[in-house]
């Protein structure tokens, strides 16, 4: 029996860790802080697969929000999805750029140069949902004017939160611990 009574409190106990995690990630990954939108000397779109947030950040632009448009080509040069982004012929500006290093930092890194090139005061940025937390962290320690956060549509499903959780958890740590800007 007490053998019994160890698995079970083991049990409650980890049960209750991750209960417990989980509803400490909801602010910061489910719900994050947007930021109402305004008119902006850019508008950034960090990379990722989900091409939702291009297309958002296309969408503000051609809307007037800024002229111009700076977008990471974190997939690559060879993403021929991203040339109908990237290859121009709209009103307002667009740079498209490939972030070394190759992670959120780098395109913090990019934001910094472009901003102090350009006399950027104020940034919108545009990320998928669970990102936004991690990437205002980031950009904030590159970019010290003020920026406006907006999260592109998410995928849903246990399995991509589990993985979102993990992944923006594990991406804080090395936020945390990284030098730079």
């Amino acid at each position: 029996m007490p053998a019994l009574r160890k698995v079970i409190a083991a049990v409650v106990v980890v049960t209750a860790l991750i209960v417990g995690l989980a509803f400490a990630g909801l602010p910061v990954y489910v719900h994050p802080q947007v930021d109402p939108l305004r008119p902006a000397d850019a508008i950034v779109v960090l990379g990722g697969t989900a091409y939702a947030r291009y297309d958002l950040g296309l969408q503000l632009a051609q809307e007037g929000y800024a002229p111009e448009l700076l977008i990471s080509r974190s997939t690559g040069q060879q993403d021929a999805e991203m040339n109908r982004y990237c290859d121009g012929g709209y009103s307002f500006t667009v740079y498209c750029f490939v972030p070394d290093p190759w992670t959120t930092q780098g395109e913090a890194e990019e934001i910094a140069r472009r901003a102090q090139a350009g006399h950027w005061r104020h940034i919108i940025v545009v990320t998928y949902t669970p990102h936004v937390s991690r990437a205002r962290y980031i950009v904030e320690k590159c970019f010290h004017g003020q920026i406006t956060m907006v999260a592109s549509p998410s995928d849903s499903g246990l399995a991509f939160w589990t993985w979102m959780y993990i992944r923006q958890s594990a991406g804080y740590v090395r936020a945390f611990l990284q030098r730079g800007c």
